[in-house]
């Protein structure tokens, strides 16, 4: 146990100092705002969009209140929306709006990502594409914030973490972890930096000559988790940033654990490449970091229980900011190993989903390949 205990408390101590400060959440929009440029570029908004006339009418309508001095219009791909979505973004998008029918999907593609190409094509010439969700709304200041960011660091990328709803206790439970899970396997600073590159979806402005380099969007094409590969892609190109933001907020409800399960399993195998090997490997690794503290401070004795619980306390001390920044109580930060466990049931339901044959499953389309290596 002593020897469990202090693999434990280890690991958390090379997360918290030597981990790029991933749990500080320091990496926001708000801090050192960027300068002013003295032209402010063409940009074109493209939003993908199927079946979401429940969110699209806000997200469009902060699209068109953006108080951006440059040119700037909006392209909506409807990708086979059965449910009215067209007709309730263009009630909000006036003439900034063109809306524009998705073409059958090809075999590779994802269906967002496809729909986002097609948006592209439409686009024109501008300087900067601005990739965003039809769940997200925005802040009338946030393009400006983007581009002012974009041109004086002269970035190939800029993404924001749009804020995640957070109101229901479901939510307030799990939402926050999901973003300092994220923050944990892409240290911000370290994608700012020298590190991996990675992005979120919900909110990116691109340089559109940057992204042609790169070959286009057909270059991650099939990929699942298309804002991190799209991150990636970016960063060969130039430097990239991602920040936090209360500018950008997602408006899509989950409203009980199970829709949020759906939501996490929706892509975490396909995190681990499918593999089973590495499946096993993350199960491990979880109980090792999450679960063994509070069992040694619970049922432990001596140098073992002390262990459990100073790799706890660490624990809960690093999720604090997340807590502080979703407002949320502190007293969730104990409740971590519990999270985890939670999130380590998605990541088995998310295997299960792909050995049936049923991964990545979205808006009726399952896109994850079946089998496994």
């Amino acid at each position: 146990m002593i020897a469990l205990g202090s693999l434990s408390l280890l690991i958390w101590l090379v997360l918290v100092f030597g981990h790029g400060g991933f749990w500080r959440a320091r990496e926001r929009d708000t801090v050192l705002p960027p300068p002013a440029p003295g032209v402010w570029p063409d940009v074109v908004a493209v939003v993908p969009a199927r079946d979401e006339a429940a969110v699209i009418g806000p997200a469009i309508a902060s699209l068109a209140a953006q108080d951006y001095p440059g040119a700037f219009r909006i392209v909506l791909v409807d990708d086979g929306s059965t449910d009215g979505t067209a007709a309730v973004a263009a009630a909000q998008g006036g003439t900034a709006l063109t809306t524009i029918a998705g073409a059958p999907l090809p075999a590779g593609w994802t269906g967002k990502l496809w729909a986002v190409s097609q948006g592209i094509a439409d686009a024109g010439t501008p300087r900067y594409l601005w990739l965003t969700d039809a769940d997200i709304a925005h802040a009338p200041d946030t393009l400006r914030s983007l581009v002012a960011r974009a041109e004086s660091r002269k970035l190939a990328l800029v993404s924001l973490m749009a804020k995640l709803r957070c109101e229901t206790l479901a939510e307030r439970a799990l939402i926050p972890a999901f973003v300092f899970f994220f923050q944990m396997l892409y240290p911000f600073a370290r994608v700012n930096g020298r590190g991996p590159g990675a992005a979120a979806g919900g909110c990116m402005l691109v340089r559109r000559d940057a992204l042609e380099r790169a070959g286009g969007i057909a270059a991650i094409r099939g990929a699942l988790i298309d804002d991190c590969a799209f991150g990636a892609l970016m960063k060969r190109q130039g430097p990239i940033w991602l920040g936090l933001t209360d500018r950008s907020r997602s408006i899509r409800p989950y409203d009980d654990v199970e829709s949020i399960a759906a939501m996490i399993a929706r892509s975490a195998y396909t995190q681990l490449g499918h593999s089973r090997v590495k499946l096993a490997g993350t199960i491990v690794g979880l109980a090792i970091v999450y679960a063994v503290p509070p069992l040694l401070a619970l049922f432990a004795r001596g140098p073992a229980q002390a262990l459990g619980l100073i790799a706890w306390a660490l624990m809960a001390m690093a999720f604090q900011p997340m807590l502080r920044f979703y407002r949320a109580s502190p007293l969730w930060g104990p409740a971590l190993p519990g999270i985890a466990t939670f999130y380590a049931g998605c990541t088995l339901r998310s295997a299960w989903a792909h050995e049936r044959g049923r991964g990545g499953m979205w808006k009726g389309r399952t896109h994850a390949p079946v089998g496994h290596p």
